[in-house]
């Protein structure tokens, strides 16, 4: 599933441990000297967080930063290097030949963190009684939500270790919302501990669960059953994890894993500290943004640390037309003079080709990135290259202003563009407010946007938002016209995005359908081409044959690269600076640094 980000988050990876990590105990106040004096005797790693988490329930956690990384496993996993799905909670699966029935064996021996057997019960619970649980408000119902009637599959306990999914109909994505990464997938969650309070109702009817596991929880009372627990927390300073020694993964020798004793994050608001610790020795790794890289670079040998280069980052960055044709109380939801406009797809084909996205990269991060000519990440094995049939957009604003006077737009002597009826082609474009590690560089791109629309005749008038205030404009109340922004999660399968692209999606901004509790639209249309789209998502969701499958995604990104409903600009590259010290370290724009912390161990020095 995608979740809206500002351009300014987009460069973040959404995985826990990608800005930063220190050898210490993460007392506030202590310098580096002190703190890796203190953390001699205990492995540890540290990590530099700019925000506290929101909640320490997996169930309604919706932002980053999140716990649940280190301590939730689903019954896969997926490999941060090959991109291939592995047995985590379960050691193994059986899909019946109709695709219909999916059985999972768990593991023998599994436990919780508190010492309780981990079964079938867990996984039956997880799904019935809180994913599919609609008194619980939860994103991961969105996961498992299959076919146009937007079924769940039934689960059912067999025995103690084995779970059987049986699906309303063949759904191909399934496996991999059971990899426990909480931006697209499911982790088990334990029934002893909250099956009470799922039953249990508050004074305002709500169930218990809703005020379960928050942020002012005792935080050794949340029962987890990944690598880590947590042991304290104190906000807007830090969270402490301790190994988890029920954890069930072990070395080839018989060891226990994870090797580190603690994982702790400090929480840091200003991304320059992390720097300046980094360079200080303290630190064991930061995010090598294109702001820092050359100072970095110059420093890496001195340093002993190693930059690492992930490939593009995942995630999709964008400009969009409001294309909802819709009226709400009789007033339209854009001027239907400039809702002509953009739902004239050689409009939105002349915007693209009029933005030079390469000299965004060449100056904005400094060479550090790639054209974005997809909705589906390169590095998913799904991506259609330009070499193998996707249309792109390179920078030619002649050809810009030879699409707009084809469909009847004229200019007159001073480059100003017109429509048909003389119309002045003006619009504004919204952005987020200055905030974050990337606001300036967000700042540069929207002129920059500004000013090569302008080299193709259109005024583009710039309106700063809190983000807050965009996401109401964008969801609630549809009154915009364009604006800049991006997704981010799920990564290497296409039906993640399904939230965007579904015509009744929670993210199908460009064209939205009121949510739960809003207004009525009365005149929202559904393109042809948008149907096709959305029939191609149910189609590649009920495939299994991978050569089918693919050609299904291929259709799909052909088509959304030929009418554009989102504009892509670019991807930074996944870069963090990591010391010698840190072992084990298999670093990719997937998984980040961290997700084989397993295996992670700390060199003494």
């Amino acid at each position: 599933m995608k979740y809206p980000i500002t351009l300014s988050q987009s460069w973040r990876k959404w995985l826990a441990g990608i800005l930063a990590v220190v050898m210490a105990i993460a007392l506030s106040g202590c310098n580096p000297a002190e703190m890796r004096t203190q953390a001699a005797d205990v492995p540890q790693i540290v990590v530099s967080v700019t925000t506290d988490p929101d909640t320490f329930n997996y169930a309604l956690g919706h932002q980053v930063p999140n716990i649940f990384n280190m301590t939730f496993r689903g019954l896969t996993t997926v490999n941060g290097i090959t991109k291939e799905l592995e047995p985590e909670l379960a050691e193994s699966w059986q899909i019946s030949e109709d695709k219909l029935n999916i059985i999972f064996t768990l593991r023998e021996g599994l436990k919780w963190s508190d010492g309780h057997s981990l079964t079938a019960d867990d996984v039956v619970f997880t799904y019935n009684d809180i994913v599919s649980n609609k008194a619980i408000p939860t994103d991961l119902r969105d996961y498992i939500q299959i076919g146009k009637q937007k079924a769940y599959p039934k689960v059912i306990k067999l025995d103690d270790r084995r779970v059987e999914f049986i699906m309303p109909e063949p759904f191909s994505p399934f496996l991999a919302t059971t990899t426990g990464d909480p931006t697209s997938a499911i982790a088990i969650l334990p029934k002893h501990a909250l099956q009470e309070s799922v039953k249990t109702k508050d004074a305002k009817g709500n169930p218990r669960f809703l005020s379960t596991w928050g942020t002012d929880t005792d935080p050794t009372k949340v029962v987890t059953n990944g690598p880590f627990t947590l042991e304290s927390y104190v906000p807007a300073q830090r969270l402490v994890y301790r190994r988890n020694p029920n954890y069930w993964r072990k070395d080839a020798q018989g060891n226990s894993q994870p090797y580190i004793e603690k994982y702790i994050w400090r929480i840091v608001e200003n991304p320059e500290t992390t720097l300046v610790q980094f360079r200080s020795g303290g630190l064991d790794i930061a995010s090598a943004s294109a702001d820092n890289f050359s100072l970095l670079k110059r420093e890496e040998e001195r340093g002993n640390f190693k930059i690492y280069n992930g490939g593009p980052a995942f995630g999709m960055s964008f400009i969009t037309f409001n294309l909802n044709k819709g009226s709400r109380n009789g007033k339209p939801l854009v001027n239907p003079i400039k809702s002509r406009w953009f739902n004239t797809v050689e409009f939105r084909q002349a915007v693209a080709y009029g933005l030079d996205r390469q000299t965004m990269i060449n100056n904005f991060l400094r060479g550090l990135g790639e054209l974005q000519n997809s909705p589906i990440d390169t590095q998913s094995s799904y991506f259609l290259p330009p070499e193998k049939g996707l249309k792109v957009y390179n920078y030619d604003p002649a050809k810009a202003k030879k699409l707009l006077q084809e469909v009847g737009f004229k200019y007159n002597n001073k480059n100003q563009l017109f429509d048909a009826q003389g119309n002045r082609v003006r619009f504004t474009l919204m952005t987020p407010a200055a905030g974050g590690g990337n606001s300036g560089r967000l700042a540069r791109t929207v002129g920059q946007i500004q000013r090569d629309l302008a080299k193709i005749g259109m005024q583009v008038d710039l309106q700063f938002l809190d983000f807050g205030t965009l996401m109401d404009k964008t969801s609630n109340s549809l009154d915009w016209e364009c604006y800049i922004g991006g997704f981010i999660g799920g990564g290497i399968e296409p039906n993640d995005g399904a939230n965007v692209w579904l015509t009744a999606g929670g993210l199908h901004n460009f064209n939205q359908l009121p949510q739960v509790g809003q207004a009525p639209i009365q005149g929202r249309e559904i393109a042809d081409w948008e149907q096709k789209i959305e029939d191609l998502f149910i189609k590649g969701a009920q495939e299994f044959d991978e050569a089918k499958r693919k050609e299904i995604y291929n259709e799909f990104q052909r088509t959304a690269q030929e009418y554009l409903p989102y504009i892509t600009l670019y991807n930074p590259l996944s870069l963090a600076a990591i010391r010698d010290r840190i072992e084990g370290t298999k670093f990719s724009a997937l998984g980040g640094a961290f997700w084989n912390i397993y295996e992670l161990k700390v060199k003494e020095q």
